[in-house]
């Protein structure tokens, strides 16, 4: 046994051993987020989709996403089978604003004369929550730089950018969500090192989304989600939005398929690409004034549940993650004991393993938050 001053700044209650959600009293909440490759076919005399799910498919995947149960689910590509990809879903959840799809009746006002100024109004962005939750605030924000109008996966056709939603949870917990989808890259632009302008678009969304954030930043923690088309090993997403973020002293972020499937530890910049990473990511973020924490317990992607006839519904699979929400229980003063490390289990605030206590704040699987100075 080894014995360390320890300051205690706070207890979280009634954090559960277990991951599941029926033995975790303090709260818990499922977040999926999935492209539902609602493009359609073709757009004008461009085959933007031809292996689509279309109709069919997308009343599949309606099927499937109302299987999962989960408690928020993000969508993104939601444009031209809105009606396919709801048809399950109405009776549990609501949904925010449909802005349309690729189709060319949008485009009877755009400048024909000029078609590098056509774009859609149309952002694919859609997010639904149960019944027993609420959104109470919703904000459309468009992206300040994009790239590819007729090339290079046509980004800049519509009006990408991101969804920020003020969530009530069924539990009383209160969540900002944000929703988006950023700049794609083609492989085969990405072999031929002609992607310098769509990862320069990328980078530019990542400072915006992050600025967005802090400007915004309060007590409630934060969930963010999409298909971002980014990679850690050739986008700089550690530097410029997760490292960025943590340097503030005002929150901790983290992304879930780090923290689950790496014990933390980040892809390098410019390392061999990561066979299990996705270009669809759930990052969290904490402040350090939150009333509670929301730390990951559960990362699936689920390639064997989305499929029919063995063949994918879409041409990405769901990201599901299950939280915990850690209650902080406000003491007065600040209190300093003496107090022994057992073996119990501690955590980082982004919730990762860690080998015993170490400087700065530490959870424990009991559920005490302390700060070792």
């Amino acid at each position: 046994m080894k014995k360390i001053i320890l300051t205690i700044v706070a207890y979280v209650v009634a954090m559960a051993t277990s991951v599941s959600m029926a033995q975790t009293e303090d709260g818990t909440f499922s977040i999926m987020t999935l492209n539902v490759d609602g493009l359609p076919g073709k757009f004008l005399m461009f085959d933007v989709n031809k292996d689509g799910p279309k109709s069919d498919g997308s009343l599949a995947i309606s099927k499937y996403i109302l299987s999962k149960d989960c408690d928020i689910i993000a969508m993104q590509e939601d444009f031209n089978y809105r009606w396919e990809i709801w048809s399950h879903l109405f009776a549990n959840y609501d949904h925010d604003e449909w802005t349309g799809g690729v189709i060319f009746e949008e485009m009877q006002d755009c400048d024909f004369i000029h078609p590098q100024n056509i774009k859609l109004p149309c952002d694919g962005l859609n997010m639904s929550w149960k019944k027993n939750s609420q959104s109470t605030a919703y904000e459309r924000v468009a992206w300040e730089k994009s790239f590819g109008k007729f090339s290079h996966e046509f980004d800049d056709i519509v009006t990408k950018g991101f969804r920020r939603h003020e969530m009530t949870l069924e539990n009383g917990k209160q969540l900002v969500v944000y929703n988006m989808h950023m700049d794609a890259s083609s492989l085969r632009d990405e072999r031929l090192g002609n992607d310098v302008k769509d990862r320069e678009a990328r980078q530019s969304q990542w400072e915006q989304l992050r600025d967005h954030i802090l400007v915004h930043l309060d007590s409630r923690p934060i969930v963010v989600v999409g298909d971002m088309n980014s990679l850690y090993h050739k986008d700089s997403v550690e530097s410029v939005f997760i490292n960025a973020i943590n340097a503030t002293g005002r929150a901790t972020s983290g992304d879930a398929w780090v923290t689950l499937q790496r014990n933390g530890i980040y892809p390098k910049l410019g390392d061999e690409p990561q066979k299990d990473e996705l270009l669809d990511k759930v990052i969290y973020i904490n402040p350090t004034d939150a009333d509670y924490t929301i730390i990951p317990v559960s990362y699936e992607m689920d390639k064997a549940g989305y499929t029919v006839d063995g063949e994918p519904l879409g041409d990405h699979y769901p990201v599901i993650v299950h939280f915990n929400t850690l209650r902080s229980k406000n003491v007065s003063g600040v209190n300093t004991v003496n107090s022994t490390i057992t073996d119990e289990k501690w955590y980082s605030p982004q919730g990762v393993r860690q080998h015993g206590i170490t400087k700065g704040i530490n959870i424990s699987g009991s559920g005490k938050k302390v700060l070792v100075r």
